[in-house]
């Protein structure tokens, strides 16, 4: 069973980095003095549900008048690097890893019903027109450590889901008009640069769900989302809500001809429509008291609004797909023998002892852009029984230590506890070569008691030439993939140079010499402007010829 839970901390517990690269130079562990833990009785609600492949989901509580109580779960796509407010348009296509558009209709009746807004995050240069553009100025783009750029599906990043080059990409920056009711991206703490918009030093600060902000369960795998009720939630009736989205979820009623690709941008031929069936909501009422209380669902309580307009559950109806595994009102999985999509137990839990610390870690995998650890599994109390979770930080130069890891950026990662002693792996990948990374874990159980850090320090490798775009050259010099000028040059090359025999040759020899320049281009301004300059006027040319 796969537990997904929230951090002892206030803060998210699971952010993605895409980080930490080739060859660890140096391996130290430290220990702090375990926490005093009180030896008092808390209470815990379980969420058992069986997820199948590429959903989003959130979880909350209400009370018996319909009032929302907390948010307990949800997904980090939305909780942590914020696809419900982030810049560009609803409507814009979708891929893996697609860095732009405000998914407003991912979780709405959840969005309505939390209570709170936030200043949307628009385009630096927004305005009705870039709003609807994927090109954006370079200057005005740093470094994405976690988006990909925007792929066709025939390309082979499309099945794998992973980044074949670095990009750069708008941050955004708050408007001052537009509201929204999905919370900034939250993963970008200390890594604001010249070109980036002081405003996103706030997005972390404006982000009040981070804190239970989780990976997206694996598909076809029993999962436990797992919550610590506070003290200031009464005994009494509740509502357990599950909200599950999907994308390219299409039927007869949500297909694409229904929801089309918007016409007239740039990189219009990139992605797929990916607006399909509305959001799928599941309703258990419960009891919380000072005994073990259990109640479950086997069907689905209702839809979202498609368009994310509103908060209203809409009855369900014949429109919403039933009889497919995967999709519209079977995202969650029928549990076999046990007859519940969603199950709830609440129930009380006397733990007075913290988990010890994870021992004997070990640096098993150094590639570029890839760190494999592996470290011995704690007990729940002390070396005995298995744990709830983990809670995972890294900083880069600045060691970690009991007073700065609150403040330190939480990893995203599959780290699902082990039984005590059994050897556990965390994979952290896409950092930045040469630079020396702190990772810290601490172990916490049912009640929130927590162990001591064990702390792992790694100085990356240097750069190694790998898998790039083909416009690596033309990307470090504008700042970004989806600059425009990037953009003329990318299809120049697909539509002309690839289609005749020297122009297949020229593109290979892009491929296997541009990595290394782009490298170098992409680290010095000067080298970037006077790359620029000699840019331009093939930009102006192939601009007539791509007319």
């Amino acid at each position: 069973m796969r537990s997904l839970s929230p951090s002892p901390s206030p803060r998210s517990w699971l952010r993605s980095s895409r980080a930490l690269g080739a060859a660890a130079l140096s391996l130290g562990l430290a220990a702090a003095a375990p926490q005093p833990a009180e030896a008092e009785q808390c209470r815990v609600v379980e969420v058992d549900l069986v997820p199948t492949a590429r959903l989003q989901i959130v979880a909350w509580l209400e009370d018996a008048a319909g009032a929302y109580v907390d948010t307990i779960y949800i997904t980090n796509a939305t909780g942590l690097y914020g696809i419900g407010n982030r810049p560009g348009i609803l409507e814009f296509n979708s891929g893996p890893a697609w860095p732009y558009g405000r998914r407003e209709t991912v979780f709405p009746v959840w969005a309505h019903r939390h209570g709170q807004s936030f200043q949307a995050v628009v385009f630096q240069n927004s305005s009705a027109t870039t709003e609807r553009d994927l090109s954006h100025p370079y200057d005005q783009s740093s470094r994405e450590n976690y988006f990909c750029r925007p792929l066709r599906s025939t390309e082979p990043g499309w099945d794998t889901g992973s980044c074949a080059s670095a990009i750069y990409t708008d941050k955004g920056v708050l408007s001052p008009t537009q509201m929204s009711l999905y919370p900034p991206r939250s993963d970008l703490q200390g890594m604001r640069t010249e070109r980036d918009n002081e405003a996103i030093d706030l997005f972390r600060q404006l982000n009040p769900f981070d804190g239970v902000s989780r990976a997206t369960p694996a598909g076809g795998s029993p999962a436990r989302l797992s919550w610590t009720i506070p003290p200031t939630v009464p005994a009494g009736s509740y509502v357990l809500w599950v909200e599950v989205s999907k994308e390219f979820d299409h039927n007869t009623t949500y297909s694409v001809a229904a929801r089309p690709a918007p016409s007239g941008i740039s990189y219009g031929d990139y992605g797929e429509p990916y607006r399909g069936q509305p959001s799928v909501l599941y309703r258990v009422p419960f009891t919380l008291s000072d005994v073990q209380t259990t109640a479950q669902t086997d069907a689905y309580a209702g839809y979202g609004d498609p368009d994310g307009l509103d908060g209203n559950l809409r009855t369900p109806d014949a429109s919403i797909t039933v009889d497919v595994p995967g999709s519209g009102a079977s995202r969650l999985t029928l549990v076999a023998g046990g007859g519940y999509r969603v199950k709830v137990t609440a129930r009380p839990e006397l733990d007075d002892v913290a988990p010890s610390a994870p021992a004997e870690p070990m640096i098993t995998k150094n590639e570029s852009g890839e760190l494999v650890i592996t470290f011995e599994a704690p007990g729940d109390d002390g070396r005995l029984g298995q744990l709830t979770g983990y809670d995972v930080r890294i900083r880069a130069n600045d060691p970690i230590t009991e007073a700065n890891f609150e403040d330190s950026t939480p990893v995203s990662a599959a780290l699902e506890p082990d039984e005590p002693g059994q050897l556990q792996t965390l994979t952290i990948t896409g950092l930045l070569p040469a630079t020396k990374y702190y990772v810290a874990v601490r172990a916490y159980d049912d009640c929130r008691n927590t162990s001591p850090l064990m702390i792992v320090e790694a100085k990356t490798g240097d750069r190694k030439a790998g898998e790039v775009d083909a416009c690596f050259v033309a990307t470090a010099a504008y700042g970004s993939a989806m600059a425009t000028q990037v953009s003329m040059l990318r299809r120049f090359r697909d539509s002309m140079l690839s289609s005749s025999v020297l122009g297949q040759l020229a593109v290979s020899a892009y491929y296997t010499f541009g990595p290394a320049v782009a490298g170098v281009v992409g680290e010095s301004e000067l080298l970037r402007s006077t790359a620029r300059a000699a840019l331009d006027p093939v930009v102006s040319r192939v601009g007539t010829l791509t007319r």
